[in-house]
C-alpha cells in the first residue's frame, strides 16, 4: 500500500529545510501510519535528496506526523540548481512511500 492511499501531505521550506506533514484521512489509520512512517524509513526514501538529519515530530490530535529534513533543498532556494526549489514536490514523493 502507499501512503497516498490513507493519508495526503503538505509541505513547506525555509533556508535548506524541508518540513512535510503525513496527515491521515481517517483517524483508523493513524496508527499504523505512526508504525510505519519512521524517521529512518523516510530517510531511506529521501536517499540522494535529504543529506542531513530526519526529524519526526507527531500531532496526534490531528492524527499527522511531521517530518523536518535538514539540507535536503540543495542549499535552499537561492542556492539550488534543483528543478523544484521550495520542495513542494517532496510531498508527492513521501506519499509514494510504500508501506
Amino acid at each position: 500500500m502507499k501512503l497516498y492511499e490513507i493519508a495526503h501531505s503538505r509541505t513547506g521550506d525555509k533556508g535548506n529545510i524541508s518540513n512535510v506533514s503525513l496527515i491521515a484521512y481517517e483517524e483508523k489509520d493513524f496508527a499504523l501510519i505512526k508504525e510505519k512512517a519512521t524517521a529512518e524509513r523516510v530517510k531511506e526514501h529521501f536517499k540522494g535528496i535529504v543529506k542531513g538529519e530526519v526529524v519526526r515530530y507527531e500531532l496526534p490530535n490531528i492524527c499527522a506526523l511531521n517530518f523536518v529534513m535538514y539540507d535536503a533543498l540543495g542549499g535552499g532556494v537561492t542556492r539550488t540548481l534543483s528543478q523544484d526549489l521550495h520542495g513542494k514536490s517532496l510531498s508527492s514523493f513521501l506519499l509514494n512511500m510504500e508501506i
